[in-house]
């Protein structure tokens, strides 16, 4: 998610693209064990907002949902905005709330923030069945270690119902919100981190009259890349005891309608405004000399492979609807996530409502 010199012609083509890629998922795969993963890392500036409220929503199979949401500061119910969590999404604040000021940035910008809370692991879609492994039901452990990996083999706290995250957003939240609250159901824009940056571009191009904006910062792309599934698997079980065999099936068509570099022509062929952005690795000033600065270099260099590869495959498409941001520094953390959401507010405002 960083050679050996030989004499045959094997060895030496272990300095090309394949084994570097290996190398960095060899990484990302062995450090998340312990440490926070995938939506973790240096803070920004944490604030619980009191301006913003709880808003619940019942989703049929999932129960009774938070979303927190902040008004434009106008009070326009136009111009609407989705942010998506990271890996390690919490029960009490979606973590742009918890770990940045970024929803109050979008409000002075006279758009409205919608922050679901919830959905650990989830990839923000509808699951194939509820999480288990070796048919233990989720939930149904007694281990509470901190660990997901740990508790993963008594059962872990996996949820014992089948997530439906997509459907929640796209349907039960989105109606809701325009029921309730008067908010357009339309153009509204949709950004994430890191898992929730790969599902802000799949919920832009399968629901293109909901979200005319996706932005991704630190996404995993390229899902179907040789080792990404397993390095996902990890992080999963690292993230709670989830298993991703429960959400998709192994290169079949679920699987492959999360990828978005498989999906990639439907975001073209929708003129969605796309925002991708994905670091260097490198660590800034803010990063301090620690086990977290490691983890998150490794896993946002894992990131950037994967941006590179589905932007890539965006100019194979002839796509002009997407902008690119790769700055020299910053690694998995919400210091970068928050520079990022900055330079992204001007295209997102132009682009919705």
């Amino acid at each position: 998610m960083r050679s050996i010199r030989g004499r045959t012609n094997s060895t030496e083509r272990r300095g090309g693209p394949i084994r570097r890629t290996a190398l960095f998922l060899a990484l990302a795969l062995l450090i998340p064990l312990g440490t926070t993963v995938l939506g973790s890392g240096a803070k920004a500036s944490a604030a619980f907002n009191p301006a913003a409220f709880d808003f619940w929503v019942d989703s049929p199979s999932m129960g009774p949902i938070k979303t927190r949401v902040l008004r434009a500061a106008d009070g326009n119910t136009n111009r609407v905005v989705y942010a998506l969590d990271g890996m390690r999404a919490g029960e009490g604040l979606n973590g742009w709330e918890i770990e940045t000021n970024v929803a109050e940035t979008l409000a002075s910008w006279n758009i409205n923030v919608v922050m679901p809370v919830g959905g650990q692991s989830s990839f923000y879609t509808d699951w194939n069945a509820p999480s288990e492994f070796l048919g233990i039901p989720a939930g149904t452990g007694s281990a509470n270690t901190g660990s997901g990996a740990t508790d993963a083999l008594s059962g872990g706290p996996g949820k014992s119902y089948r997530y439906t995250w997509e459907t929640f957003l796209t349907n039960d939240l989105r109606w809701a919100l325009r029921d309730r609250l008067g908010f357009n159901p339309n153009r509204n824009g949709v950004f994430g981190l890191s898992m929730g940056g790969s599902a802000a571009l799949t919920l832009a191009a399968y629901h293109p009259d909901q979200f005319s904006f996706a932005g991704s910062y630190s996404g995993y792309l390229n899902i179907s890349a040789p080792g990404m599934r397993e390095a996902i698997r990890l992080a999963m079980i690292d993230a709670g005891g989830y298993n991703v065999d429960s959400m998709a099936p192994p290169w079949g068509p679920q699987w492959l309608r999360m990828d978005p570099f498989v999906f990639a022509p439907q975001l073209v062929a929708n003129n969605t405004r796309v925002y991708v952005a994905a670091a260097s690795g490198r660590p800034t000033a803010m990063d301090g000399p620690n086990m977290g600065t490691v983890n998150g270099m490794a896993l946002e260099a894992l990131a950037l492979a994967n941006t590179r590869a589905f932007q890539v495959r965006m100019a194979s498409l002839g796509a002009g609807n997407v902008s690119y941001s790769f700055p020299a520094f910053g690694i998995h953390a919400w210091n970068n996530w928050q520079d990022e959401a900055y330079r992204m507010i001007p295209d997102l405002s132009a682009s919705i409502g």
